[in-house]
């Protein structure tokens, strides 16, 4: 009896397992979709820096968004992604931001002055919509896979600040017009599951034509190099 009632426990518990199984495979979906949220750590770089013009310090950017995964072929691992993001950048370099009284903004390479300092740094915050040519090694079972993404980005800066501590006191302005509204750039990202290298490359300068130093445009770019995290 005791020999049957085991035969029968150990029967249930293969059929649990094997109706389990089947019900997962039953479960997978073919028309799945891939890396609808994402976020990324960055180090931000200027490029096309003015003469004397340096960084200093960690410049960092945080990354959030979610993204529309669109596939396109069959096997569903080319897509076209298009999202909405968060994304907020700080650059800590040697280029003083001041107010005037009748309140325009002037910049100075601290570097040709004697002004000691010990925080000079301006930030920015956008609301961004990534557009991706996404292709993957995935399946409708395989969760880790290699990816490239490459595309193009475009932000509106909502909110920018600039501060300054040191011989001049503690500065800081927000809502400075001299920057640009608008900035786009190129996007790439790629690696394996959950670990992928960024890197976002901006096509217009942070600063538009209105901003000058020394009679000369600022024409500084964004670059953005980290890692990125997706999840479906």
């Amino acid at each position: 009896m005791r020999n049957s009632l085991h035969i029968i426990v150990l029967f249930l518990i293969y059929q649990i397992t094997f109706s389990q199984a089947e019900t997962k495979e039953i479960e997978i979906d073919s028309l799945y979709k891939e890396d609808q949220f994402f976020v990324g750590l960055t180090y931000n770089l200027l490029g096309s820096k003015p003469d004397g013009i340096k960084q200093n310090g960690f410049s960092s950017g945080f990354h959030i968004g979610t993204i529309k995964d669109m596939p396109i072929n069959k096997k569903r691992n080319v897509a076209i992604g298009i999202g909405l993001g968060y994304s907020a950048s700080s650059y800590n370099q040697n280029m003083l931001i001041n107010k005037g009284e009748m309140g325009d903004f002037s910049y100075t390479n601290l570097s040709d002055s004697d002004i000691e300092y010990t925080k000079n740094k301006f930030s920015t915050h956008m609301i961004e919509v990534p557009i991706e040519f996404r292709w993957r090694t995935s399946t409708p079972s395989e969760y880790k896979f290699w990816r490239i993404y490459m595309g193009f980005k475009i932000g509106y800066v909502f909110a920018k600040t600039s501060k300054f501590k040191g011989d001049l006191g503690s500065l800081t302005f927000k809502g400075n017009d001299d920057f640009n509204d608008f900035q786009y750039g190129l996007t790439c990202s790629l690696g394996y599951n959950t670990w992928n290298l960024f890197l976002y490359y901006a096509l217009n300068p942070i600063f538009s034509s209105d901003a000058m130093m020394n009679g000369d445009s600022i024409d500084m770019n964004a670059i953005k190099i980290g890692l990125m995290f997706y999840i479906l």
